[in-house]
């Protein structure tokens, strides 16, 4: 996901896509977007000031992308959550470049926190 962030500051937004090159084409002509490749189903993408990703993994959200947050301390933050009301909806898993978990605010936004750590 890029260089390290800010501790709980958003450092990421995420599209599940149905086509990878296709929103390459896309984003790319539309907004002169620039892009990584990370794989088959990963491609991390820049417009030159905020970094997010297209992957295929998981299911099209029609709501919106994923907003990520970076924590130093990936372990602290979940318990913040949690101690807040939120619901941990995907566990701590791990990514090339780092670990990572999903959560529902109060109002069922789904966002997620990820650490290099």
């Amino acid at each position: 996901m890029g260089q390290k962030g800010n501790d709980r500051q958003i450092d990421n937004i995420e599209f599940v896509v149905s086509d990878i090159p296709r929103s390459r084409a896309f984003y790319g002509a539309a907004f002169g977007w620039s892009f990584t490749d990370y794989g088959p189903e990963y491609c991390e993408f820049t417009d030159g000031r905020l970094t997010g990703g297209l992957t295929t993994m998981g299911e099209i959200r029609t709501g919106g992308p994923l907003v990520i947050l970076y924590a130093d301390d990936l372990s602290e933050t979940q318990a913040r959550l949690e101690a807040a009301g939120a619901a941990i909806v995907k566990p701590v898993f791990a990514f090339p470049g780092g670990r990572r978990f999903q959560f529902l605010d109060p109002d069922g936004y789904e966002l997620a926190v990820w650490s290099d750590k």
